[in-house]
């Protein structure tokens, strides 16, 4: 199942992970219901207005691991996670020891975000969005309604795309239009839109790397030399912006940038200017029909 967002991510989710939170929410849910009444309590004529109304549905937590290649992430399995909500505590112990694990098993996925069940996202939702942020910076949320509907035909499946720190926006998989399916400013918006976000995301990402590079230069933190090897090979890879090449290639699409520009605006002039021209004459020709003279032009 995969879908569009309006930030120019595709998501890609494998079937897997609805399957895994679906026993996760059976399991819990089976193992929060209350005992059966027995039939020597029926018998004996028991009280059963009485008894409490059944507790609400419970939630459950845990995190989504895959890939993300470029603006492509795909969500491949999930895992369950030890979080109370009533006190909002996540035990990070847990979570760091099956992180570990799956990073032998499976060493290219990465923690993509977390999961939970429900019908709507609820503000504590917030809290344990923000405490993955020191492991993705950009968490998705896959959110999974329980609840049996026998109208809906899709998935009740939503996924929340994490756009800033305190903003999240959300993303019906089983909703969204194709992107062939909207005008062409829409389209536009889309894509400026994610060049916005991956550019905001490779700045931050050069920022965090380049502190730890001063604090491992002021002695702060131990030097590492395979992170540092690492950081060369990077920088080698980089293309070189500063020669005289780059300086023309650059100039000349920056002139050809403003000559469209200058081009659009007379178009955009020249039009209003035809529209004007034409309601003068339609407005002056009805006059002249009366006075016998001729059109201004």
């Amino acid at each position: 199942m995969a879908s569009s967002s309006s930030s120019g991510l595709t998501f890609k989710l494998h079937p897997l992970v609805i399957v895994n939170i679906s026993d996760h929410y059976t399991r819990v849910k089976s193992q929060s219901l209350p005992p059966p009444a027995t039939p020597h309590s029926a018998l004996n004529g028991a009280d059963t207005s009485s008894l409490s109304p059944p507790p609400p549905p419970p939630r459950v937590f845990g995190c989504v691991i895959g890939v993300q290649r470029g603006r492509i992430v795909e969500i491949f399995n999930s895992f369950e996670l030890l979080y109370d909500p009533t006190t909002h505590s996540l035990d990070r112990a847990f979570l760091e020891k099956k992180q570990e694990l799956y990073k032998k098993v499976f060493p290219n996925f990465y923690i993509l975000g977390w999961y939970s069940t429900g019908s709507d996202a609820q503000e504590s939702d917030m809290i344990i969005h923000k405490a993955l942020m020191d492991i993705n910076e950009s968490p998705v949320y896959v959110l999974l309604n329980p609840s049996i509907n026998p109208a809906q035909k899709d998935l009740p499946v939503t996924i929340y795309e994490s756009v800033e720190a305190e903003r999240i926006s959300v993303d019906h998989v089983a909703h969204l239009k194709p992107s062939d399916g909207g005008s062409a400013a829409t389209q536009l918006a889309a894509h400026l839109t994610g060049i916005h976000s991956a550019i905001k995301m490779l700045n931050s990402r050069i920022r965090v790397l380049h502190q730890y590079l001063l604090a491992m230069q002021k002695g702060d933190i131990p030097c590492e030399n395979a992170l540092l090897r690492q950081v060369s090979s990077l920088l080698r890879r980089l293309p070189a912006i500063e020669s005289e090449k780059f300086q023309d290639d650059f100039l000349m699409e920056y002139n050809d940038t403003l000559l469209i520009t200058y081009l659009a605006m007379f178009t955009n002039c020249s039009s209003t200017m035809n529209e004007l021209v034409d309601k003068f004459n339609t407005a002056y020709d009805r006059n002249s029909r009366r006075g016998g003279r001729t059109a201004f032009i």
